[in-house]
């Protein structure tokens, strides 16, 4: 299965992609899901939940938080009783990461690499983390190339999203699944398994 695990629509507040239009695009890009990481809050994107999906097109929810190091990926939570701060930025990132797994998420460094709102050098020395985001689709190639090594010098899953504030880049960059993920809980077990691995086409496909 190919999915964006890295997605953001209207309800980032960051961007006017309607998320019909990012389903539609990742639908004609040949991905099986995508899932919508809203900034700072799972329940932002609770609204996506009515959107009448065709049969075998999958959406997940998941949040990217800004912590103290940089930004995180989290999947798996039901709602943002992770958030004991009542804010937005600049969140303790160890504290979010035992706050997240004490409620059965995972934790995944996204877009490490990057120049700004990443972990960088900091990946190398921390522990807890359940996966790199290896592939993301605003990345520069040598940020993506930094994040593979790391995730193969910690021994940690590799998953890919496009990162998506517009329509262009749906499709781009993605996960591929080994397993069938039809719910939430899958794709946690999956990624934790880590039977996937991060692509960017007409690169590593």
């Amino acid at each position: 299965m190919l999915i964006d695990l890295h997605c953001h629509s209207k309800f980032s507040h960051d961007t006017y992609l309607e998320p019909e239009k990012l389903i539609q695009e990742a639908i004609e890009a040949g991905l099986d899901g995508v899932c919508l990481t809203e900034h700072h809050s799972l329940l932002a994107s609770r609204p996506v939940e009515k959107i009448e999906l065709p049969d075998g097109f999958y959406l997940f929810r998941g949040v990217e938080i800004s912590t103290s190091l940089g930004h995180i990926l989290v999947y798996g939570l039901r709602d943002d009783s992770w958030n004991i701060w009542e804010r937005n930025n600049y969140l303790d990132c160890l504290r979010v990461m035992e706050g997240v797994h004490s409620l059965g998420g995972i934790c995944v460094a996204a877009h490490p690499f990057r120049a700004h709102d990443s972990l960088g050098k900091a990946l190398r020395l921390m522990s807890g983390f359940d996966a790199i985001e290896t592939h993301n689709g605003l990345n520069r190639h040598e940020e993506n190339d930094q994040a593979m090594r790391a995730a193969r010098l910690k021994g940690l899953p590799s998953v890919g999203g496009s990162d998506c504030h517009s329509s262009r880049p749906v499709g781009g960059t993605y996960t591929i699944f080994k397993n069938p993920v039809n719910t939430i809980e899958d794709l946690v077990m999956e990624i934790r398994l880590g039977n996937c691995k991060g692509v960017m086409r007409g690169v590593d496909d």
